[in-house]
């Protein structure tokens, strides 16, 4: 009776636990839309293609639209929404206003894929799908993209503005906002090389260029010419955040910070004496290792907190609710 009824109680915990491990990721799959969207990719994937040929910063802006989205309450789309006279969304919270960038190619691709089936597919898979295609096409690692996310109906300013590391983070500060999203100190370091594309605003690294030392003078110069010392001017000039290949998904961030040319106080803090080195030496000893940690780290970044199920909504537009 004593075996038979904890056999039974072990049943019952193993259900308990799909049930609940369920409920966290497990109802996303690569082939979520394999029969109610067949043509999702290739719809997304021309589109994303057209958006980058137009001007190649674009493949950074949508692949930072993933993160910033995951990152405040999980994958769910919230980063999308506008602000209006009775919601305040995402757009406005210090690390996307002026920077988060690239919602009218998502309008596009949106438009794109409800023409091939209708009220389907959500905008947060969108992004993911997205982000993906950007590395891609700028040379970057392929991977299976898991879906089945649903919308937010509400989004939260208020965490935008804490969950986000800026740029001005320690190494302490990034492993921490890392850590809770689910992800490692490896995962951080690799995903910080997404730095190997796009391009940041003077105020992201003016203090930087004129305050520290751990920097190469050189580089610290070249940058002082497009981003004046006082604040309030060139604000919003740009530079590349990897200054040898800025449009090329590879491994040169990462031997930049080698070079003490990381562009952010927080990219040069992943090489600077501490526990990170030796994993930005070996990313920066080998594109390979880079690109499969890369993969595995955005794969898990995206399970984050996901709406399944009912949860949430399908939106028809993605910058507001149904």
């Amino acid at each position: 009776m004593a075996a038979s009824s904890s056999s039974f109680v072990a049943v019952l915990t193993l259900a308990f636990f799909l049930a609940f491990s369920g409920s966290v990721n497990a109802q996303l799959s690569t082939n979520y839309y394999s029969k109610s969207c067949p043509k999702l990719f290739s719809t997304v994937k021309s589109t994303v293609q057209s958006a980058i040929s137009k001007e190649a910063r674009m493949g950074a802006s949508l692949l930072r639209l993933f993160f910033h989205d995951c990152f405040v309450n999980g994958c769910d789309g919230s980063i999308l929404l506008d602000d209006t006279s009775n919601f305040i969304g995402e757009k406005n919270a210090a690390p996307n206003r002026n920077s988060a960038r690239g919602f009218d190619v998502i309008d596009n691709i949106k438009s794109a894929v409800e023409n091939v089936c209708p009220g389907v597919v959500s905008c947060a898979d969108i992004v993911a799908i997205a982000a993906r295609d950007s590395a891609v096409t700028l040379g970057g690692p392929n991977w299976n993209v898991k879906l089945g996310r649903r919308d937010a109906r509400t989004a939260s300013q208020a965490a935008a503005n804490t969950s986000i590391p800026p740029p001005t983070s320690n190494l302490n500060q990034l492993v921490s906002s890392f850590s809770k999203v689910g992800l490692s100190t490896r995962d951080m370091v690799a995903l910080s090389g997404a730095h190997t594309i796009g391009q940041a605003r003077c105020t992201s690294f003016r203090a930087r260029i004129y305050n520290e030392t751990n920097i190469d003078s050189s580089f610290a110069q070249t940058r002082r010419s497009n981003c004046p010392r006082t604040t309030g001017s060139g604000d919003n000039n740009l530079a590349p955040l990897d200054i040898q290949t800025p449009t090329g998904f590879d491994n040169n961030y990462y031997k930049n910070l080698l070079q003490k040319k990381g562009l952010l106080h927080s990219d040069q803090q992943l090489f600077n004496g501490g526990s990170t080195d030796s994993i930005v030496r070996s990313y920066s000893n080998s594109q390979t290792n880079f690109n499969s940690d890369f993969v595995a780290a955005i794969i898990k970044m995206g399970d984050n907190k996901p709406l399944t199920g009912s949860q949430g909504e399908i939106r028809k537009n993605c910058r507001k609710r149904n």
